[in-house]
């Protein structure tokens, strides 16, 4: 499974809101709302995040696997 727990870590500590990312970096609310729920988003999205953030994917993405 993919989390996204890393992501708001980070924005934590680069002080970047979600408002900041919607507004000054157009990233659309529906992406805001999808990584809230944990849904997938495409890897042009994670890269550019890593961008908006100058940080590596594994601090906005995570993979935790499933226990049956």
């Amino acid at each position: 499974m993919i989390t996204y727990e890393p992501l708001w870590k980070t924005l934590k500590q680069k002080g970047i809101s979600t408002y900041a990312l919607i507004v000054k970096h157009n990233v659309s609310k529906g992406t805001i709302y999808r990584l809230r729920h944990g849904q997938g988003i495409t890897l042009h999205t994670v890269e550019y995040l890593c961008e908006i953030l100058d940080c590596n994917i594994e601090d906005i993405v995570q993979y935790k696997k499933e226990i049956d």
